[in-house]
């Protein structure tokens, strides 16, 4: 996301793969990791994950793309895209889930909301 001067807009942020975090990521805009992160990261817009990237702890955004490595729960408060050389160990939630051919993922995956209890019930009848 560029301005007509040609600097990156102040809602996009990018890690690059020298990059190496320790701690908590939170973010008001949108987000490219190609680096190392060991904590949790929480973003109010889209988050790319990149080929070079590891991700130790739990990763929170609207939309989610996996193409590196994730150890922790993955929620994607829309849609979350598994690309071929992906690697995900740990549970996701997601409205929307796409794995293309390759990706890799062990835990358990939630793609739709949980029925309430009411709704349990009544079917039970």
């Amino acid at each position: 996301m560029m301005k007509k001067d040609n600097l990156p807009s102040k809602d996009f942020s990018i890690l690059s793969d020298c990059v190496k975090i320790e701690g908590k990521i939170i973010s008001e805009g949108n987000v490219n990791i190609d680096g190392a992160v060991t904590g949790d990261i929480n973003v109010n817009g889209n988050i790319s994950i990149g080929e070079k990237a590891l991700i130790k702890g739990t990763v929170i955004a609207e939309n989610i793309v996996l193409m590196g490595k994730v150890e922790g729960k993955v929620q994607a408060k829309e849609k979350l895209v598994l690309e071929g050389k992906s690697y995900l160990k740990g549970d996701l939630i997601a409205k929307i889930l796409v794995v293309e051919a390759g990706a890799k993922f062990e835990g358990q995956s939630l793609t739709a909301p949980p029925a309430s209890n009411n709704q349990v019930k009544s079917d039970n009848k």
